[in-house]
């Protein structure tokens, strides 16, 4: 079974995360970030670890890689009939995984690189990442026991119940090679561990790890499922993953003023501003007000390219972010960095409602394309 049960132990404060980012577009192993999310192996208790990495299938970097979570044969075998009626199968797979003691009950995991089919595409009048969208939404609310966690270019999830050092070694990281890496290692309070609720939640090629517990969800729930998205899953962070998809990708929002809408400014800050600032703002804030993201909260989300942090306005979660040459490091804990990089050019804490976006260097981004 995917599910396991939570023992009632509930720490507020608990879950790590934790990212390497390259601006340079080096690509390295997951070593590193298993030695930095395993510092903090006491901010998580065993219930969901997981990573996402970046340029790690740079031999199929122009197909979407969709992993996926089976409870048995029969769910495999109706998803995967699904999946060859929407889409062309270049290449399939079990995820290749190793025994490892403290990983139980794994499900099936299968990995499909997959473009959708000409004909399938022509007839929704539908773009790529919509069509996928949807599908993947359809799968994942209509198809019991698959479910689809990962589902961009390029990029891949892997998640599992246990602590985050267990999980690398399950998946075997250190096989493969990105130039972003993000971590999560989780204390569920709200939500029961299991393999589909570990972090980080993704849809297409967004990524989320989340530390916090968002009192909003209710509300952000009902505003992101009038646009088509079903949240099934009862947890904030698959809403948040929803919400940046929304409105990054759907409204054209840039990362940084999607930040703005989930951790807008107060009101009254807002009134301080500029005119210009002030009526983007106000816009902001009222035209998504739905999507405004309260309670104590720090994220960090991956994508094509680039990475945010992000913490809520109060900054009621901890956050550091520290450089080295073109190296980004981003974890919960100050220590979690230096365990892999001791030495910084610069290590500083967010403010609360400021998003800390970076993007790959021109050189490295034209190269990527």
């Amino acid at each position: 079974m995917l599910r396991e049960g939570l023992d009632g132990v509930r720490i507020p404060s608990g879950c790590a995360v934790s990212a390497i980012f390259s601006k340079s577009g080096e690509r390295r192993s997951g070593e590193d970030i298993i030695k930095s999310i395993a510092l903090m192996h006491d901010r998580s208790n065993g219930l969901g670890g997981g990573f996402a990495a970046y340029g790690i299938y740079p031999e199929y970097k122009n197909l979407y890689a969709l992993h996926v979570f089976y409870e048995g044969k029969g769910p495999k075998d109706v998803c995967e009939a699904f999946i060859n009626e929407h889409f062309d199968v270049v290449n399939l797979s079990k995820i290749p995984t190793r025994k490892t003691p403290a990983i139980k009950d794994e499900p099936l995991i299968w990995r499909y690189f997959v473009e959708p089919l000409h004909t399938k595409l022509a007839e929704s009048q539908l773009d790529e990442d919509t069509f996928v969208s949807r599908c993947v939404i359809r799968v994942n609310s209509q198809i019991e026991g698959a479910y689809i966690f990962s589902s961009g270019k390029d990029m891949g999830v892997f998640k599992a119940v246990g602590y985050p050092e267990d999980v690398g070694e399950f998946y075997r990281l250190e096989d493969y090679k990105g130039y972003c890496w993000t971590a999560h290692g989780r204390y569920p309070t709200n939500t029961p561990g299991w393999w589909g609720g570990a972090h980080p939640f993704a849809l297409l090629d967004r990524s989320v790890v989340h530390n916090g517990e968002i009192s909003s969800y209710d509300a952000n729930r009902r505003a992101i499922e009038m646009y088509g998205y079903e949240c099934d899953l009862l947890t904030d962070t698959e809403v948040i993953t929803y919400i940046i998809d929304f409105l990054v990708r759907r409204r054209g929002l840039t990362y940084e003023e999607a930040a703005s809408v989930m951790a807008a400014p107060f009101w009254s800050t807002i009134d301080r501003m500029d005119g210009r600032e002030r009526a983007r703002m106000t816009y902001l804030r009222s035209a998504f007000g739905g999507m405004l993201v309260t309670g104590p909260f720090s994220i960090i989300v991956g994508f094509t390219g680039g990475i945010m942090a992000l913490n809520d306005r109060l900054k009621l979660r901890s956050m550091v972010v520290g450089e080295r040459g073109s190296n980004v490091y981003i974890a919960s804990e100050e220590s979690a960095i230096r365990v892999i990089q001791p030495q910084l050019d610069t290590l500083y804490a967010p403010r609360g409602g400021e998003p800390v976006v970076y993007r790959l260097d021109e050189a490295a981004a034209e190269q990527r394309r």
